[in-house]
């Protein structure tokens, strides 16, 4: 049956199901995953997936990431969508993280005891939840400030809150030796934020608040990560056994033409070679790490322990100091497992944490022999297999300290993922017998940056935070000197470079201007996109301290992938980047913000045009013959707002409004919508198909950070994006008297309409690809849908 009424419309829609691969290990696997639904006194478990950025990190509330050790299942509880565990870069279909867990251990009494989000080999799981509200997984978000209970106190674009304890006994194991869960009675408040910018898309930030419910006091705490990450492509289930890992404590980073040793200390993991000739799965070239960033005293011991997890005791091995060796000088402690590896039971847990040891790479195993005078002999028979990649883990440890009954202490860290790790085929060949090569073919770089730019989002380097006149630690770099006649120095051209913030956390980053809110109308084979600017050009940049509003873009596409959305027209102010020549750096360096036509003359004379000054044709200031610039447009200086075929202002005749709060401005500065006309914006698309889907957004961008070596960020292209037909609307429906129709009618889940282009792939998934349409809908109307045999 296919009946069509005056306002009813009927079709015929068959959808079909797809199954979705999951991930398999050969060993270790965790307990089932315990599912709160249905249960007695149910907790609120809970998995989500930080997506903002370039890395896709699983999030959970039982004091663990990744998805391995989770006790909620795989689909994220705000999409609906499969978790990844650490998916890096993002739909690459390459993990990066089984799963890490929240060590932490104490005396308690005379007794120490130590309780874990997961352990790895035991399916420990000593962390839960608290019960609802408490324990849920919450998220916030700076990026749609209309939505005012997600937007309230966000700190980044993508914020995720929890809090779970470990004094839940019920359904707790006993550990290798027989002892039972022993709480500590503590609570840890979990924030962890994303962001999409260039600057801060490879990592996720966590921070803690580690809290005694106690009412004895905790002594001698120590807190760890624990990590095990299984490098490989999505179906390899042999990726566990390749794993490298090993420790960067500095690395040197260079700005504005200054090379500065700078401190990252970065417990890092990847695969030995990034399996770049895999032909069933996709390599793996990349690296991830973990760097702390926050403990409650700079003055803590932090450990750094690897060892190889295996259920053949002979086989299970980690470094051990020697004897009565190291900064911990004490006797060899026996695990009383068989190995030397992984550390079973609270005694050992503990142990390890405050241990005081900092491994030696992985790569450097089959090096040491029986000379050394710290580190015991690895069994020579084995040590060349360690070094070259074996099922490893680490964990990153410090401490100690006292927390009293009440008391909370701050705790943060970075996830950090960094690309080109691997870029030399054929470097794995170098191990074990030289792993001095194999490391100076390895790519660190973008992993140290990265781990900076956590570092500075959590303290801003060069702000004041407190106020007490210290803006961090800071480096002078040496432009030139100039010498008189006689050939002594006269004169020192310096820059002040800060590398560190002043102590006290910020939880900023640089962001683009807010996106404006936009609306689009419709006619046939047109869209109209409308928009007020009002917080876009007047909202403070709070890392840059300024207001660095640029300019705008509209972008349309058939989907609402970012690579099928393209820009179809932009405006930006006219202003101008002044590129000076530095002599230590031996190249032009971008040092103040833009200036506008008006400034350079004011500047350099009225006669002045920048475009007349490039890099081969630089300006050469009188009388200074040893300061060249030369200048190039900030974007592509597409400002006028007159032509109505481009972006244009709606009221172009509008003076600036006597107040930028609407409702302080005069009556005749608003729109009857009581937006400020100033601000009001346009763009008209013409000569559009009218059964094609056209997805829209307008997003805003900045001039970027000279200062912080920020380039310019734009709000993201997807977020926000509407959908829209170029037909007619409701009300030009009803006036004409329209014929509603459907179509495909009927659908055929058969029909090939992907495969022909009348469909948009969507994720790659068909099932969220398919389409029926409803044209000359009118204001008012019901649907039908029945079956072909007639059925609704």
């Amino acid at each position: 049956m296919n009946r069509t009424l005056s306002h009813c419309i009927s079709g015929l829609v068959l959808i079909g199901a797809f199954a979705t691969p999951s991930l398999s290990r050969m060993m270790y696997e965790p307990k089932d995953r315990i599912e709160s639904k249905g249960t007695e006194d149910p907790l609120p478990y809970c998995m989500a997936a930080h997506r903002a950025g370039k890395i896709v990190l699983g999030v959970t509330n039982n004091g663990a990431f990744g998805t391995n050790y989770a006790k909620a299942s795989n689909v994220d509880c705000f999409t609906q969508q499969q978790v990844p565990s650490c998916q890096y870069p993002k739909f690459t279909q390459v993990e990066y993280l089984y799963g890490a867990a929240f060590w932490i251990g104490a005396v308690l009494g005379r007794d120490t005891v130590v309780s874990v989000g997961h352990d790895g080999w035991s399916a420990n799981q000593e962390f839960e939840p608290l019960p609802a509200p408490e324990g849920t997984l919450t998220k916030r978000s700076l990026v749609d400030p209309t939505n005012s209970e997600e937007y309230e106190g966000a700190i980044s674009e993508e914020d995720f809150i929890c809090t779970f304890s470990d004094t839940v006994l019920a359904g707790k194991g006993n550990d290798y030796f027989g002892r039972p869960h022993k709480p500590l009675d503590i609570e840890v408040h979990q924030r962890s934020f994303a962001w999409s910018y260039a600057y801060a898309e490879d990592f996720v930030l966590f921070d803690f608040a580690v809290k005694n419910a106690g009412i004895q006091k905790l002594t001698k705490v120590y807190m760890g990560v624990y990590v095990d990450a299984d490098v490989s492509g999505v179906g390899n289930d042999q990726g566990f056994s390749d794993d490298l890992c090993g420790f960067v404590e500095a690395f040197y980073n260079e700005f504005r033409g200054c090379r500065y040793l700078d401190t990252v200390n970065l417990a890092w993991i990847a695969d030995n070679d990034g399996d770049p000739i895999a032909s069933e799965y996709a390599p793996s070239p990349a690296v991830t790490a973990t760097r702390i960033i926050r403990t409650p005293n700079k003055t803590l011991d932090v450990s750094f322990n690897w060892w190889i997890g295996n259920g053949n005791p002979d086989l299970d091995f980690g470094p051990r100091e020697q004897p009565e060796k190291g900064r911990l000088k004490e006797e060899f402690r026996d695990y009383r497992t068989g190995g030397l590896g992984t550390p079973e039971g609270d005694v050992n847990k503990y142990y390890a944490l405050r241990n005081r040891e900092f491994d030696y790479d992985q790569a450097f195993t089959g090096k040491i022999n029986a000379s050394d005078t710290l580190w015991m002999l690895p069994n020579p028979e084995l040590a060349a297999n360690y070094a070259d990649g074996y099922d490893t883990r680490y964990l990153l440890s410090f401490g100690p300290f006292d927390i009293a009954p009440g008391e909370v202490l701050p705790i943060s860290l970075a996830y950090v993922a960094g690309e080109d790790f691997h870029t030399v085929r054929g470097n794995l060949a170098n191990l074990p017998e030289n792993p001095e090569l194999y490391y100076a073919n390895l790519g660190f770089e973008d992993l140290a940056n990265n781990g900076r730019w956590a570092s500075w989002i959590y303290d801003n380097p060069g702000v004041d935070t407190d106020g007490d006149g210290f803006r961090g630690d800071y480096v002078i770099c040496v432009d030139s000197m100039i010498y008189d006649t006689g050939g002594v120095i006269d004169t020192i051209i310096a820059d002040t470079v800060y590398i560190r913030g002043d102590g006290v956390p910020d939880f900023r980053g640089a962001s683009p201007p807010p996106a404006p809110q936009f609306r689009v109308s419709i006619e046939p084979r047109k869209l109209i996109v409308r928009w007020n600017g009002l917080r876009s050009e007047t909202t403070k940049d709070d890392f840059a301290g300024i207001i660095d509003f640029e300019g705008y873009r509209v972008y349309m596409g058939r989907s609402k992938e970012a690579s099928n959305l393209s820009v179809v027209n932009s405006y930006d102010i006219e202003d101008f980047n002044k590129y000076v020549y530095l002599s230590n750096a031996n190249n032009y360096v971008l040092i103040d913000l833009p200036f506008s036509r008006a400034q350079l003359k004011a500047l350099y004379g009225s006669n002045f045009e920048p475009e007349d000054y490039n890099r081969n044709n630089p300006f050469e200031l009188p009388l200074f013959p040893d300061s060249l610039f030369y200048f190039a447009p900030q974007d592509y200086n597409h400002s006028v707002l007159t032509d109505p075929t481009t972006i244009h202002k709606i009221y172009p005749n509008q003076a600036y409004p006597s107040s930028i709060i609407p409702d302080s401005a005069d009556p005749d500065e608003l729109t009857p919508e009581g937006n400020l006309k100033y601000f009001e914006y346009e763009y008209v698309k013409d000569s559009l198909q009218i059964s094609y889907p056209y997805y829209v957004n307008v997003t805003a961008f900045d001039f970027g950070s000279p200062a912080s070596g920020l380039p310019s960020l734009e709000t993201p292209i997807t977020t926000g994006a509407v959908v829209a037909y170029a037909w007619d609307n409701a009300d030009s429906v009803a006036a004409k008297d329209l014929k509603v129709y459907v179509y495909p009618n009927p659908y055929r889940s058969d029909g090939g309409y992907l495969e022909h282009g009348y469909e948009t792939a969507v994720q790659n998934r068909k099932d969220l690809s398919r389409r029926v349409h409803f044209a000359n809908v009118p204001p008012k109307c019901k649907i039908r849908i029945f079956t072909l045999d007639g059925d609704l």
